[in-house]
């Protein structure tokens, strides 16, 4: 095995620890959503044992992550291809489906669950957003008003309106965006069109 392979498979523990920790996750609760024992979850975290193809799709799945991003995989192709996840301290992960300048831009969020501590901090800026729930619940909160919305129901919106989005305490949220910086909207066909 060359260093480098070496150095990318060390780097696992630490990063499957840094996400169970930013998650407040015990072992013995993440072993019980993956049905991975605490003691192989612990030796992994350590760095004693390096992680198995069927260890880490439990773990991708329960942190919403990709295995790309549990073992920092280098990039092998085109990067206007290979549109890499972009990871925060926070534990929420952002995956660009576009790589084009102007226009709609599209993304995929993932959104570690909240707790009642986290901070809510409204923004607004220039353009519009169109939301779609894959999984999870996504809470907005969009002027005065505070949406729940379920997996299935989109939402669009001016973002010069404040804004915030997050999960909730139930869990990750997982959605799709579409947002034009200059105010373009998504357009949704209700039927089908004359020629």
């Amino acid at each position: 095995m060359n260093e480098t392979a070496a150095e990318t498979l060390d780097a696992i523990g630490p990063r499957l620890k840094h996400l169970r920790l930013r998650r407040d996750v015990t072992l013995t609760t993440l072993a019980a959503e993956t049905g991975i024992s605490t003691s192989t979850l612990s030796r992994l975290e350590a760095g004693l044992r390096r992680p198995s193809l069927e260890q880490l799709l439990p773990l991708a799945r329960y942190y919403g992550v990709t295995i790309d991003y549990l073992v920092d995989a280098p990039r092998t192709a085109n990067p206007r291809i290979d549109l890499r996840p972009l990871a925060s301290p926070d534990g929420s992960v952002v995956i660009p489906l576009t790589r084009r300048p102007g226009g709609i831009q599209a993304y995929r969020f993932v959104l570690p669950a909240s707790s009642d501590e986290d901070a809510i901090e409204l923004r607004s800026h220039q353009g519009y957003d169109w939301a779609y729930v894959l999984d999870g619940t996504l809470r907005l909160i969009l002027g005065d008003q505070d949406l729940l919305l379920q997996p299935g129901e989109a939402v669009e919106f001016d973002t010069r309106t404040p804004h915030w989005f997050g999960a909730t305490r139930t869990g990750p949220v997982e959605y799709l965006s579409l947002f034009g910086r200059h105010g373009q909207r998504a357009h949704l066909r209700t039927q089908a069109e004359q020629l």
